[in-house]
């Protein structure tokens, strides 16, 4: 595996250390193309495959190594839905549009295995979700959530789970009970992502790494951007940057909070660990979300320290204490990773897709939900761009509000707020 070290995040991950990453070059010359898609992660990659196969010339841009961002870092969970519950979005927008867009997340998630398999992608698809309950209180809601999953959106792959259930499922007593969600699962991210980027090249896409736009500008019709090396001339723009584009335009800026999340991986472990026995993922009901899963060589990797400041501190040592607080027998455990990088979070925790000006369009904001629902925003921005229909207009449509504070303010108000969020959940 390469030495290199990524220059936007903290810490060499494990995944880096475990998947060839083959190079892209960087662009050297003017570049013309019908679509640039900038960015080079799961919603790029995605829209980059898609518009090739429909036969438009794509060209995209990765302003550092493709798997640098939160595609190639992150948890590799692929949960239900959106990003929050059915019901909230019903809260926000309604039942009928909440519905649409639970049936879309469904689609999204199959469209995915599908991609997986046709494409011979060994991106260590795991089944089995469990979303677990800290709080003895919380157990009527995450029954309730069951319920309404089944009757009132038609989702029959959930369970409620007892405490002695959830314990068994575990491997730890720490939590009261919680849901099971044998319809969705998890990958090695990093993998997923070269997968993503062999399938786009051998469709036709033109990709650059080590390639960041400086600048935009409109010549002659059509939109020039600037890097460091050379041009590329495009009619039309696609940002999926997510949590990586501050800068890039005040609307994204405005609307997608980049905030640190931090991982660690364990030595591969005995089974005599008992740590999560039948390999399914875990989230858990904490406002700052803990979330664990078992990899192919059986070692934990845990996320569960997220911080709305730039300083990742001692990620191994927060992330010790977290793992013993769930499993205590593994106490001291000896971790071989520890690394951390960007989310890009909305307001709702709902993606945030506009069209900025006339042929640019920004899709982000995953909220953390991404592996699944980027991958599928690519499709559908290629769909809208080849005619064929447009479905990402359900995701435009969306009221997502912009972050209190403005650009200087903003920071310090989410901190605070999610230092309260975070002392909450330990009460």
């Amino acid at each position: 595996m390469d030495s290199y070290v990524s220059p936007i995040a903290p810490g060499r991950s494990y995944y880096q250390d475990t998947v060839e990453r083959p190079r892209y070059p960087r662009i050297e010359e003017r570049v013309d193309a019908d679509v640039l898609v900038v960015g080079g992660g799961f919603t790029g990659l995605s829209a980059a495959i898609h518009l090739a196969r429909a036969g438009v010339d794509v060209a995209l841009v990765e302003a550092h190594r493709l798997g640098d961002g939160a595609s190639g870092r992150n948890g590799g969970q692929m949960g239900t839905g959106q990003r929050i519950w059915p019901g909230e979005v019903e809260a926000l927008y309604g039942f009928e549009r909440s519905k649409a867009l639970f049936d879309l997340a469904e689609e999204a998630k199959a469209h995915l295995f599908e991609f997986i398999a046709a494409n011979d992608i060994d991106a260590e698809l795991r089944m089995g979700q469990l979303s677990v309950v800290h709080k003895r209180s919380y157990l009527p809601e995450y029954r309730g959530q069951v319920e309404a999953l089944k009757s009132r959106y038609g989702y029959r792959s959930v369970g409620f789970m007892d405490a002695g259930e959830t314990a068994e499922r575990l491997g730890s007593t720490r939590y009261f009970g919680g849901i099971r969600d044998d319809g969705t699962g998890h990958v090695n991210p990093l993998k997923l992502l070269v997968g993503l980027a062999r399938v786009a090249a051998s469709s036709g896409a033109k990709i650059f790494e080590e390639t960041k736009v400086l600048s935009t500008r409109r010549e002659s019709g059509r939109i020039v951007a600037t890097t460091e090396h050379g041009e590329i001339s495009a009619e039309r723009v696609l940002y999926a940057v997510n949590a990586y584009g501050p800068g890039l335009d005040k609307a994204i800026d405005a609307h997608v909070m980049p905030i640190g999340s931090f991982i660690g991986a364990t030595e591969p472990l005995p089974e005599s660990a008992g740590v999560l026995p039948g390999g399914e993922a875990c989230d858990d009901s904490r406002f700052v979300v803990r979330y664990f899963r078992k990899s192919v060589d059986n070692r934990l990797l845990f996320g569960g320290r997220e911080a709305y400041t730039s300083e990742a501190g001692d990620i191994s040592r927060h992330i010790r204490k977290q793992i013993a607080e769930v499993y205590p027998h593994l106490k001291g455990v000896r971790l071989t990773h520890a690394w951390g990088g960007s989310v890009g979070i909305t307001m709702q925790r709902l993606p945030f897709v506009r069209t900025l000006s006339p042929g640019v369009t920004t899709v982000g904001g995953f909220s953390g939900h991404g592996v699944m629902l980027a991958n599928f925003a690519g499709r559908l921005y290629a769909e809208r761009i080849a005619g064929n229909r447009d479905r990402l207009s359900e995701f435009e449509a969306l009221d997502i509000p912009s972050f209190p504070g403005g650009r200087r303010l903003r920071a310090p108000l989410l901190f605070l707020a999610m230092t309260w969020f975070s002392l909450r959940d330990r009460i």
